[in-house]
């Protein structure tokens, strides 16, 4: 029923109120000292040096989406997991083919060399 998600819309409400409050006194009343040393590039604490454009491997990025696929599909395994008596066998024999597909595709590109850092 609508009524039920009444305390959530309230209390989401108060979160936002508070969020944005926070953020505008915070930007105006906090101090505003700005020189050429705020406004400089700063990553890590090492000096900035070359043109930001210079050119990664292929493979960082390979493996960065080759990463998020997999974690992705690792989350799949949390609700089969809260929900695993009541699925019974069935659902068992449903996660025991993704989890079949899953090591079948990650055999595949540990044969296609895709993990390999040259």
């Amino acid at each position: 029923m609508p009524q039920d998600y009444l305390p959530i819309m309230i209390q989401s409400f108060i979160v936002l109120g508070f969020v944005i409050t926070t953020l505008l006194l915070t930007h105006r009343l906090g101090p505003k000292r700005l020189s050429a040393a705020k406004l400089e590039n700063f990553e890590c604490g090492i000096e900035g040096m070359g043109n930001a454009r210079s050119p990664f491997s292929v493979k960082y990025f390979l493996i960065a989406i080759l990463f998020v696929l997999f974690d992705v599909e690792v989350i799949f395994l949390y609700p089969w997991a809260v929900n695993f008596r009541e699925l019974g066998a069935f659902g068992f024999l449903e996660m025991l083919v993704f989890l079949l597909l899953l090591m079948a595709g990650f055999l595949y590109i540990i044969l296609k060399g895709a993990l390999k850092w040259d």
